[in-house]
């Protein structure tokens, strides 16, 4: 696992995502069925050093999951990175793979999938997020979602925009 850290925050405040303020951390690794809690925890500590309001925490670590699980999953990528940004009252997260993506035309079927209801992640991750882009390339792909923080309080705000794919 590779990660590194910047932030520039208030001293008065003690915030990082308030009045032009920025941070970005990063954390690559194997695409191991251990990265998605790996990172989930990654994303957390992040949330906690930049004193983010709880439902940023909350939000951080669902995107980070789903995002994560499904390059594991779905993108045959031997990487996963996430990208951790906050600029001005805007979070975003980006998690990035090398794999390449092939079309389901049926759902995966694994025997441990057999009682389990699959298929939810980008629905979750909508939920939270007020905007998510996907770019896929030749070889990886990159998923980005945006969560508009309160300028007040450092949370989360209004989620449900309708989300861009």
């Amino acid at each position: 696992m590779i990660a590194s850290e910047e932030s520039s925050h208030s001293p008065l405040s003690g915030r990082v995502p308030h009045g032009g303020i920025s941070g970005l951390a990063q954390c690559a690794m194997s695409a191991t069925p251990e990265a998605a809690r790996t990172l989930r925890h990654f994303a957390r500590a992040v949330a906690r050093r930049w004193r983010l309001e709880k439902d940023c925490h909350d939000a951080l670590a669902v995107i980070v999951t789903e995002l994560v699980s499904n390059v594991v999953l779905h993108s045959g990528s031997p990487w996963v990175a996430v990208a951790i940004k906050v600029t001005g009252n805007t979070l975003t997260t980006e998690v990035r793979d090398g794999g390449r993506w092939k079309h389901r035309p049926v759902r995966r079927q694994e025997p441990l999938d057999a009682h389990a209801d699959c298929g939810h992640g980008l629905s979750i991750v909508d939920a939270y997020a007020t905007r998510i882009t996907t770019l896929r390339q030749e070889a990886g792909s990159v998923v980005a979602a945006e969560i508009v923080m309160s300028q007040r309080t450092g949370g989360a705000r209004g989620t449900g925009a309708r989300p861009t794919h």
